[in-house]
């Protein structure tokens, strides 16, 4: 019988050295150890950094864009690879909040037969989120503000961008939210 018991335990990061550690392997034996850090670092990506970068976006040349797309892939590839996951998770967040009926609606109403274009919807929805912080806000809560004739595909390129441009590799990444269209069942129920 093999034992599943867990064990946790609440020690301060000062309390943590080489005796500690042999203590545990006495105790315990050969066992693998889960790390929860309980504070967030201070390079943490937050929700007003995320939006920080989709605000740099540079509108000029709104048919270039990899020129609207630029100022933030610079921004995010000066950051911690690890704020590059961050982003890219937490833009999934926004584009799967956004993946329901009620915004679709607009797109299903015009079509004669009342289909949808997976990728236009997507496309629709990441121009929402570029648009900026008060716009998506804005869209999220009502639904029938959804715009109809802007879209920005580039906008599921950015964090690939930035994190190529930092470490000259591909960005592998499996985003936390699926955002493809309807991937959010309860938006779609």
């Amino acid at each position: 019988m093999i034992d599943t018991t867990d064990t946790t335990l609440n020690v301060n990061i000062d309390a943590l050295d080489s005796s500690f550690l042999d203590d545990l392997k006495k105790q315990f034996g050969s066992v693998d150890l889960e790390i929860h850090i309980h504070k967030r670092p201070e390079n943490w990506l937050t929700e007003a950094n995320f939006w920080e970068i989709i605000d740099s976006f540079d509108w000029s040349q709104p048919d270039n864009d990899q020129a609207v797309l630029k100022p933030a892939v610079d921004k995010l590839a000066a950051m911690p690879i690890a704020n590059i996951h961050q982003f890219q998770d937490i833009l999934s967040e926004k584009l799967w909040l956004l993946d329901t009926k009620h915004h679709a609606q607009v797109f299903i109403a015009e079509h004669p037969k009342g289909r949808l274009s997976v990728d236009d919807f997507l496309y629709v929805r990441c121009a929402v989120v570029a648009e900026g912080q008060q716009y998506f806000a804005d869209v999220l809560q009502h639904p029938e503000k959804m715009p109809r004739e802007i879209v920005f595909e580039a906008l599921l390129l950015l964090a690939s961008e930035a994190y190529e441009a930092k470490t000259q590799k591909p960005f592998i990444h499996s985003p936390k939210y699926n955002y493809e269209t309807y991937s959010n069942e309860e938006g779609w129920a």
